[in-house]
């Protein structure tokens, strides 16, 4: 079965951290030593361990007690392997959030059994659906806080199934859990009698992540190789990662953006010649024809081009703690292309607290916003929806190099 990359997000003190120590600890992914530092550093009294110390790994963190950054938990089982990003839960840190879903198949929303649903269950909830996540699993946590209660529990999953047509999720999970006690995370409850599905483990092991089918291949060049060695004067290879599709000797390709078409002689990857290659795979590619092509170009095949256009509309999340600024040229960074780009209208702000869209003239820290760009030369792009490798792109001010905010094209 494949790697799992799931996501965990909530409120402050929701327990993401303990969360995943408890996975972690109870599923025997811990090495003997690291156990031993972590009873030492635990000063709780009457605690063995700190489950929340295995996440919580800088120092800031653990002197506030919070998540700060994306940490990044890799463990298995003998049925999977999972990589877990545990995403902060302050608004101020929604950015952080953001990088961490942007490469996750499902998420997991904490809930607070005192607290319920809260605007920051909503913010997580929307983000996690932006960024093309379609499975999510709702763990009411804290249940022992609140006796075990099955109607506590009903609640806040009635409360969620009323917000869930805002979202785009195929499918939603709800668990009562106690992450601090391990309640339905490894082993079933026997506190929880009423609930009859299955525990977070069992679910994470079993639950289907179907492969997104990008067909349209999709590859731009991050090196033009030219050795300087007599020995390959006839050596021109172009390098990079496949984004999406496939690639075969053969194949009819097109280059953008001079337009030429050409064909695949040759295919390398690992230093090996091989016959095709996939998504994800890093190779160098072979033309048939002598072609000017520089870093930033693009390679797709003449089936299925993708778009080409000087004037997009993106979804935006700004990380910057200054604001947008409509008429200022920023780069545009697409990959291995970068181009100037100027901000031509705030289409409208999502507002999370009333679930709706409201016209807008600022965008801000953490917002999330439609926008207008136009670029000084046309981006060759797919909308993030259809082909998330080459519908996304990162914002850079030109006189701070800051990444300022993170783009989905539609």
């Amino acid at each position: 079965m494949n790697t799992l990359k799931f996501i965990t997000a909530g409120n402050v003190d929701d327990g993401k951290s303990t969360l995943i120590g408890r996975l972690l600890y109870d599923s025997g992914s811990i090495h003997t030593d690291q156990l031993g530092v972590l009873k030492q550093q635990t000063k709780q009294e009457g605690v063995e361990v700190d489950l929340s110390l295995i996440t919580d790994g800088l120092r800031a963190e653990r002197e506030q007690g919070i998540t700060i950054d994306v940490a990044y938990k890799y463990f298995s089982t003998h049925k999977r392997k999972f990589i877990i990003a545990d995403a902060p839960g302050h608004e101020q840190y929604t950015r952080n959030m953001v990088t961490g879903a942007s490469n996750s198949d499902l998420i997991i929303l904490l809930v607070d059994a005192r607290k319920g649903i809260t605007t920051q269950t909503k913010r997580h909830a929307s983000i996690g659906s932006l960024m093309g996540i379609k499975k999510a699993i709702v763990t009411v946590n804290k249940i022992d806080l609140e006796n075990y209660s099955e109607e506590v529990f009903n609640n806040i999953k009635n409360d969620f199934e009323t917000i869930k047509d805002h979202l785009d999720y195929d499918e939603i999970i709800y668990i009562p859990i106690s992450a601090l006690n391990g309640d339905n995370i490894v082993e079933k409850s026997k506190n929880t009698p009423w609930y009859a599905g299955e525990t977070l483990l069992n679910i994470l092991e079993s639950i289907e992540i179907p492969t997104q089918k990008l067909n349209d291949a999709r590859f731009q060049v991050q090196w033009v190789i030219r050795p300087k060695d007599d020995k390959y004067h006839d050596y021109r290879g172009y390098s990079g990662p496949v984004l999406s599709g496939n690639y075969k000797i053969g194949d009819r390709v097109k280059i953008l953006p001079s337009e030429i078409e050409t064909t695949i002689t040759r295919i390398e990857k690992l230093q090996e010649e091989v016959e095709q290659v996939w998504a994800g795979d890093s190779t160098v590619l072979h033309l048939s024809d002598n072609i000017d092509i520089s870093r930033g170009d693009s390679i797709v095949k003449v089936e299925k081009l993708p778009t080409a256009s000087n004037e997009l509309k993106s979804w935006i999340c700004w990380l910057d703690q200054n604001s947008l600024q409509t008429g200022k040229t920023y780069i545009l960074q697409h990959r291995f292309k970068s181009v100037r780009v100027k901000i031509q209208s705030i289409d409208r702000k999502w507002e999370v607290n009333d679930w709706k869209f409201s016209e807008a003239n600022e965008i801000k820290l953490n917002d999330i916003g439609q926008i207008s760009l136009r670029t000084n030369q046309p981006i060759f792009y797919d909308s993030f929806k259809e082909n998330p490798k080459s519908g996304n792109a990162i914002l850079i001010d030109e006189t701070t190099f800051n990444t300022v905010g993170a783009l989905m094209f539609l």
